[in-house]
């Protein structure tokens, strides 16, 4: 096993690297502070091919994988991870697009997408169904026309109300998985609104919002696929997804014990740097551990989905629990060596903490990772 990355890997990993340290870094905390979504800075990173990773050259795309796409994400999230996590899921939907719509809705949607002149949503959980995603109740029946009337709401959606294109898994046969579509509706749709951007803990950078649809009449041209292959489109996006949120993880994390470690050398007490002092040692020693255990298990589910794995989603399930709670703890040590300064804003690493709190709920709770794990170890057995 090679564990070193490739002469193009790092090609692209320093170029995402000087993009983020260079318009990301500095701005990310007034972007916090403010709410503001950077859409500027985003589609700077599209012309960098950094908003259609999982596109095909032909399509017009960058045509990386997964490993590819980890590395990049980490280096983007080192600067913002909800920066990072929007453009991570505008990828995942701008690849659904790619790979499941026909060549029409290619040339309709692809072009905007990868320039991000046109931004992005995926629209799968509801306000009563998170977890279990197979139970949403969002319906869309057919009318005489032939178009599409769509009524139900979608929770905690990623940059709803400021996205252009929301692809929406909803009902348009029976209650099980087999009856359920996937379907793109445009902004600018009758019957779309938007509930109020949520006051959250983290992610300020992007807003999540309730999308609703009421009477809401798209065509059927803007069905992905035929009808009832929506929720296996929507489970084969979450194994990426949950590589993504695992990777912006890391970039967190890798912040956050960079600025543990300049701290420790220069804040001094009882007359030395506390550097010095063999309990720190020992508390960077287990950050620094943890991080590379946690990205080497990242980059080991991303190289088996980009291989076609039989074990992926269990290698994907196990890096996403992993890295996103030890992450976290990472964050929150780097808080605690920096004392009283680690709680103010002007330090930046509480904004970490924040960021990586909702990483361990998004893209399946780390309970259902459990879930999964145990699930697939049970059936080899």
């Amino acid at each position: 096993m090679d564990f070193e990355l490739s002469d193009d890997q790092r090609a692209f990993q320093e170029t995402a690297r000087s993009f983020a340290r260079e318009k990301i870094l500095p701005h990310a905390g007034a972007w916090d502070e403010a709410r503001h979504f950077p859409a500027a800075e985003l589609r700077e990173a599209a012309a960098l091919g950094f908003a259609s990773i999982y596109i095909p050259e032909e399509h017009g795309g960058t045509g990386l994988g997964r490993l590819d796409a980890a590395i990049i994400f980490e280096e983007l999230a080192y600067a913002c991870p909800s920066t990072a996590a929007f453009l991570t899921i505008h990828n995942m939907v701008a690849g659904m697009v790619s790979r499941f719509a026909n060549d029409e809705q290619r040339a309709r949607f692809l072009p905007k997408i990868i320039s991000a002149e046109h931004f992005v949503s995926y629209c799968l959980t509801e306000p009563g169904s998170g977890s279990d995603a197979a139970a949403l109740k969002t319906r869309a029946e057919t009318l005489e026309d032939g178009t599409y009337r769509i009524n139900g709401s979608k929770a905690f959606i990623s940059g709803g109300g400021i996205s252009d294109l929301y692809v929406t898994m909803l009902r348009t046969g029976d209650d099980s998985a087999k009856g359920i579509s996937c379907v793109v509706v445009e902004k600018d749709t009758p019957g779309l609104s938007f509930g109020a951007p949520e006051r959250k803990m983290g992610w300020n950078s992007q807003p999540t919002a309730l999308v609703n649809f009421a009477d809401c009449i798209v065509p059927q041209e803007n069905r992905l696929g035929r009808e009832g292959e929506g929720f296996r489109f929507a489970m084969m996006g979450l194994d990426g997804g949950r590589i993504n949120i695992a990777a912006c993880s890391l970039g967190g994390a890798q912040a956050c014990l960079d600025a543990a470690l300049a701290y420790v050398k220069e804040r001094r007490a009882f007359g030395r740097p506390i550097a010095d002092f063999q309990a720190l040692q020992f508390k960077l020693a287990d950050m620094a551990t943890e991080l590379d255990a946690a990205r080497l298990m990242v980059h080991r589910a991303a190289a088996s989905l980009d291989a076609g794995r039989p074990d992926a989603t269990k290698h994907c399930a196990m890096a996403k629990r992993l890295a996103t709670d030890l992450c976290h703890r990472i964050c929150d040590e780097a808080l605690q060596l920096h004392g009283g300064y680690g709680y103010i804003k002007d330090y930046q690493v509480e904004r970490y903490v924040r960021d990586l709190r909702v990483h361990r709920i998004l893209e399946g709770t780390n309970e259902i990772m459990r879930v999964i794990i145990a699930r697939k170890l049970l059936e080899a057995s």
